[in-house]
C-alpha cells in the first residue's frame, strides 16, 4: 500500500475517499496522528499528517519513528512524502516542484535510527548511498507527467533543524556543500524509512527562494508562502491522484 506525509500546506486530501482512521500505538511512542485510510479512484491509500492535523508539531519535535513505524506496520510499502521547501538553486523558484535524489543532514539531536539500543542488537549500518527510491521517484515524476504539471528532476536536499529559517550567510554555506535545496523534516524520515525497508521518494514544492534569494534578497514574506502553497497544493492534490492510480497498477 501507499503511504502519503503531508507537510506544511498538506494536513489532508480534500480527493480522499475515507474508510477510517487509526491511532496506532508503536514501541516509539505517539506518532504525529491518526493513519487515514481511504481510497483515490478505487486504490488504498494511507495518508498521516507530518505535523499533526492542526498543523502544531514543529520539524525538531515531530516523532519521526513513530510515523515511519506505524505506517510501515499497516501495511504501508512505499511511503512519498510532500515537503515544502526554500529554493537555493536559481532554477528552484516560488511554485516549482522537484523530485530530489540527494540529502544531506545538518539536523541535530533527533532520534534517527531505530538501532541505538546498547546491547540489543548488534551494531548495524544501514546504506544510504541513494536515499530515495529510484522505483518511486519514477512513479512520482510520470504522476507529474501525467498531472500536466512541470517538474526538476533531482536535486540535493538540505534538512536542517528548524523551526526557525536560515540566515543568508547559512543558505551561501549550503550551496558551496552542493544543496540546492533547504528543508526541515527530510531527515531523519528518510533513513528511518530505509532501515525499515520501506520505498520513500519526496515531492518538493518550492513555497518560496532561500534567504537571501531573488525575492527573499531582504527577507521572506509569509503572506507569500501561503499564497503559493495554496495554489501549489491544489496542483500537488491531483499529482497524488495520478500517482496513487499508477502505484495501485
Amino acid at each position: 500500500m501507499l503511504g502519503i506525509i503531508g507537510g506544511t500546506g498538506l494536513t489532508q486530501l480534500a480527493n480522499l475517499e475515507i474508510n477510517n482512521r487509526m491511532v496506532v500505538r508503536t514501541p516509539y511512542g505517539e506518532p504525529s496522528g491518526a493513519i487515514t485510510f481511504g481510497s483515490i479512484r478505487g486504490h488504498q491509500v494511507a495518508f498521516m499528517a507530518r505535523h499533526g492535523y492542526g498543523h502544531t508539531i514543529p520539524p525538531h519535535l515531530v516523532n519521526y519513528r513513530a510515523n515511519i513505524w506505524a505506517l510501515r506496520e499497516q501495511g504501508v510499502t512505499d511511503i512519498v512524502s510532500v515537503a515544502t521547501v526554500g529554493g537555493i538553486h536559481a532554477d528552484l523558484k516560488a511554485g516549482t516542484i522537484a523530485i530530489p535524489d540527494q540529502i544531506i543532514d545538518y539536523t541535530w539531536g533527533r532520534r534517527s535510527t531505530y538501532y541505538d539500543e546498547v546491547g540489543e542488537t548488534p551494531v548495524t549500518h544501514i546504506d544510504f548511498t541513494q536515499p530515495y527510491s529510484a522505483d518511486l521517484r519514477k512513479l512520482c515524476m510520470e504522476a507529474i507527467t501525467q498531472a500536466g504539471e512541470s517538474y526538476i528532476d533531482g536535486g540535493v536536499y538540505a534538512a536542517v533543524q528548524g523551526p526557525r529559517l536560515e540566515t543568508a550567510a547559512e543558505i551561501n554555506r549550503l550551496e558551496r556543500d552542493g544543496a540546492t535545496m533547504v528543508g526541515m523534516t527530510g531527515m531523519p524520515e528518510a533513513v528511518l524509512a530505509r532501515e525499515l525497508d520501506v520505498n520513500y521518494a519526496a515531492i518538493a514544492v518550492v513555497a518560496n527562494q532561500a534567504a537571501g534569494r531573488g525575492e527573499s534578497e531582504s527577507g521572506i514574506r509569509y503572506q507569500d508562502i501561503n499564497a503559493v502553497l495554496g495554489d501549489a497544493m491544489t496542483r500537488v492534490r491531483s499529482i497524488l491522484e495520478h500517482l496513487v492510480v499508477i502505484h495501485g497498477r
